[in-house]
Parts: structure tokens; sequence; C-alpha cells
């Protein structure tokens, strides 16, 4: 009975401590996600009453006007940087999870190149924005332009979503490359069919990270896109282009309500395109794995 009484208060025991951890994770989720709920609700509040729909089909006139320059600006920097950054960041990953080998000294054959990821990591964006001033702005005589900004961003964004791609494709179990390979697939029909699909939400999710990024800064875009109230007409140097935090920013310091009422409009269409990019991934990702299911 002894023995059963300690068994019994040692489960007791345990079962407290694992009801203690989770109230104490709930109380984190709390402290990270209410403060962003809050600003949300902010935003919201303070952009709806005043909303017009204008806004959407108008560019910035005076102390008015809308931001249909800005949105427009805003995607095709989204657009540019999925491009130029995601390319180059999936196909890093790629290479450093699948074709890096260790050789007999035991260093690594893309040891320059994760270096290098690491560093790039590591720069504030408003020094990334300032080298992209002086490098293509002033030195290669772009001034204010599409690509400079896109270059820049890109840049930003480049590590994410390689260590997004690396840590996914190493989460792919051996054992679906080996059956692959028994199938008679070639490397590269292998890693496209069925390590690059198992591997794909984690792939989303460093994309999805990198568009948010994208969308939220301001300060390397100051320095390379410049801002422009026309819409964009997709040429890529010498001309500048409108953005979204660019309105947020500048507008709130200035001393006109309907200034201050543009910023919290910028702010919530900011808000709907972050989450329709993650409703959107979920999507994609969701499809992409129940067609691999179904092939399978």
């Amino acid at each position: 009975m002894a023995i059963i009484d300690d068994v019994g208060r040692g489960t007791g025991w345990r079962r407290k401590k694992a009801l203690g951890f989770r109230a104490l994770t709930y109380v984190s989720l709390i402290f990270v996600v209410g403060p962003a709920l809050l600003l949300m609700f902010n935003v919201a509040s303070q952009a709806i009453p005043h909303w017009s729909w204008s806004v959407l089909t108008t560019v910035p006139l005076g102390n008015g006007g809308g931001l249909e320059n800005a949105i427009l600006g805003t995607l095709v920097i989204m657009l540019g940087v999925l491009l130029l950054g995601g390319t180059t960041g999936v196909l890093a990953g790629i290479f450093l999870a699948e074709f890096v080998s260790v050789n007999s000294k035991g260093k690594e054959r893309g040891g320059i190149l994760r270096a290098s990821i690491d560093v790039l990591a590591g720069f504030p964006s408003i020094v990334l924005g300032y080298v992209g001033y002086v490098a293509l702005a002033v030195g290669l005589h772009w001034g204010f332009s599409l690509l400079g900004a896109l270059i820049v961003l890109s840049l930003m964004v480049v590590p994410y979503i390689t260590k997004a791609t690396e840590t996914a494709l190493r989460q792919v179990p051996t054992n679906y490359r080996e059956g692959a390979e028994a199938l008679g697939m070639r490397m590269g029909y292998g890693l496209r069919k069925v390590t690059l699909r198992t591997a794909l939400p984690g792939i989303v999710t460093g994309l999805l990270l990198a568009e948010s990024i994208t969308v939220g800064e301001t300060a390397p875009l100051l320095y390379t896109a410049g801002i422009s109230n026309g819409l964009p007409n997709w040429q890529l140097i010498h001309q500048p282009i409108g953005y979204l935090t660019y309105y947020v920013w500048t507008d709130w310091n200035q001393p006109f309500p309907s200034l201050h009422y543009l910023s919290y409009d910028a702010s919530l269409i900011l808000l709907v395109m972050i989450f329709t990019l993650l409703i959107g991934s979920r999507l994609l990702v969701t499809r992409s794995q129940r067609h691999s299911e179904s092939g399978h």
C-alpha cells in the first residue's frame, strides 16, 4: 500500500507540473500575441470609421487622395522580391541541404556560402539600404529605382529563405530519398517530385516570412526606391516607385487629420496583405500535400 501511495503521489505531482507548464505556456502566448492583436485592433478601429473605397483607386493629391500608387508599387516590389530573392534563396537552400558534403578533413564544401549567408543575416536593414544607395543609386547612376530596391530587399530576405529551405529539406526522412532512388528516379526528378514536395510547407513558410519582411520595410526603400505619387510603369531604373510603408511613416507626422487617416488606411491595407499571404500560403500547402498523398 505504501508503494501504491508513493506512486499515486508521484503521478499527481507530475500532473500538477504539467498543468503548471501548460498554464505558463498560455500566459507566454498571451504576452506574445496580445500586443499584436491590440495593435491590429487599434489600426482597424482608427481606419474603418473613416474608410473610403476611393483610397484604392486614386493617387495622393495634396493633403488627401488615395493610395493606388502605393498599393500597386508594394505588390510590384513583393512580386520582384519573390522572383529574385525567392529563387536565389531556395536554390541556395537546396544546394546546402542536398549537394554539400564534408571532405576528409572535416570541412564543408559550402562553408563559404553558409558563412556569407550568416553574415548577411546580421546586417541592419538601414545599412543595406545605405550601401544600396551608394553602390546602385549613386555609383551606377540608377537614381531611385525599382531594381535597386529589389536587389537590396532580396539581399535582406535571402538568408531567411535559405535557412528555411535547408531546414525543411533536412527534415525530410532519408528513406524518402532512398525510396525514390530504388524506384529508378533520377536525382533531379526525385528531388522535385518527392523531397521538395514533402518540404514544401517549410519552404513556403520561409517565403512567407520574406514577403512579410518586404511588406514591412521602410528604411531600405527610402534609400533605393525613393517615392513617387504616380503609378508604377515597370521602368527598372531612373524611376522611383511608391509603397505603403512610406505613407504610414510620413503621413502620421503631418499636422493634417486627413493625412493621419491615410496613414491608418495604409496600415490597414498592409494588414490585409499579410493575412492574404498567410491564408494563400496555407491553401497552397494544403493543396500540394493533398495531391502528394493522392500521388503516392
